[in-house]
């Protein structure tokens, strides 16, 4: 019995047992790269750039955030306005 993605991706680059269906690991793959589906979950991870320009405009240097001890550094950026959560990866 064939499966309704059998017929779409059968036969394809996709069936890697070339046994003309589709399993439940190859749709895992054709999932997670096709359709790129991330279940509604957001990624909160900033880029180098990002963090140095929302840091700029708060008047804030990365460098100078680096060399201050954590409680410091909460503080600095809570009086920024900046949710020292949102960096605790960063620094």
């Amino acid at each position: 019995m064939q499966g309704p993605f059998d017929k779409m991706f059968g036969h394809s680059a996709f069936d890697f047992n070339h046994d003309g269906k589709i399993d439940a690991a190859e749709w895992a793959f054709i999932n997670d790269t096709i359709f790129n589906e991330d279940n509604g979950e957001t990624s909160e991870l900033y880029d180098e750039e990002e963090i140095e320009d929302e840091l700029e405009e708060v008047g804030l240097s990365r460098d100078e955030l680096e060399f201050m001890d954590e409680d410091e550094r909460r503080e600095a950026l809570e009086d920024a306005g900046l949710d020292p959560d949102d960096f605790m990866d960063e620094f």
